[in-house]
């Protein structure tokens, strides 16, 4: 697992979605949930915003999550 974390700017530029849009998705349970950082920092694990990527891209194509990571 890739332990490493991005603050929210850094989601944004990857995944191409506005603040808000990240925000409705997580409360909807269609995002990756932020990690508490301590006070009222927070951050997402790298990995879960790269799985839901691959899952964007697999559900767009038509194929399968497994098939892009092989």
């Amino acid at each position: 697992m890739d332990a490493a974390i991005l603050r929210l700017p850094q989601v944004l530029a990857k995944t191409g979605l506005a603040r808000s849009t990240i925000y409705e998705r997580i409360k909807a349970g269609e995002f990756p949930q932020p990690i508490s950082l301590g006070g009222r920092a927070s951050g997402f694990l790298s990995s879960e915003v790269d799985e839901w990527i691959a899952a964007r891209v697999a559900e767009s194509r038509g194929i399968s999550q497994e098939s892009l990571v092989a």
